[in-house]
């Protein structure tokens, strides 16, 4: 799977960036280096969910996949 992250330079220093294609999913690094290192945390973090909150019965199927 491929994101698009906007990068933005802060004005404090430093940088914060957003990903367009998940609302809410945001982060911030005070280098470059460690904005990336953050940013696939972040994304992580926005597209985890805890199915414990999802009614499943015995016919529903749980999946993981990629893409």
């Amino acid at each position: 799977m491929k994101l698009k992250v906007v990068v933005h330079e802060a004005e404090e220093g430093g940088y914060w960036a957003e990903v367009p294609s998940i609302p809410g999913c945001a982060t911030q690094g005070e280098t470059f280096d460690e904005l990336l290192s953050n940013i696939y945390e972040a994304v992580e973090g926005c597209l985890s969910i805890d199915i414990q909150d999802i009614p499943i019965s015995e016919k529903d199927k749980v999946m993981e996949i990629a893409v």
